[in-house]
């Protein structure tokens, strides 16, 4: 696993955004343990608290469950929890300002359609 960090946002939600873009894509399956936070921690250079603070992002939005003297694995569900998650975050951010901008250039609804249609037709 690679972890790339910025300065936009505090280490500990770059850590939670990332693992959970790996269980998304299916790089951390469901029931697979991901790295420790010791692990992570010398990998990367980052305090060990500021891993756990992130990872327990994860374990409160039931992504990750803690097994006692184990370690920390990903949820039964969790993939399908972050595609519901993602899907809403889609419909209501990105679709909409998609929408304002074809509005801004007065493409109407039904040359939309057929863009994207035709969008669809080429995969």
């Amino acid at each position: 696993m690679e972890f790339h960090f910025n300065n936009e946002q505090p280490i500990y939600r770059q850590i939670a955004a990332q693992i959970s873009a790996a269980i998304f894509n299916g790089s951390f399956p469901e029931g697979s343990q991901v790295p420790s936070t010791t692990e992570i921690s010398k990998r990367f250079n980052v305090n060990p608290a500021t891993i756990l603070k992130g990872m327990n992002q994860l374990v409160d939005q039931g992504l990750l469950e803690k097994r006692r003297g184990l370690g920390m694995f990903v949820t039964v569900g969790a993939q399908e929890q972050l595609q519901r998650v993602r899907k809403a975050q889609f419909l209501e951010h990105d679709v909409q300002q998609f929408i304002h901008a074809a509005q801004a250039l007065n493409i109407s609804a039904d040359e939309l359609q057929q863009l994207i249609g035709e969008g669809y037709s080429d995969e």
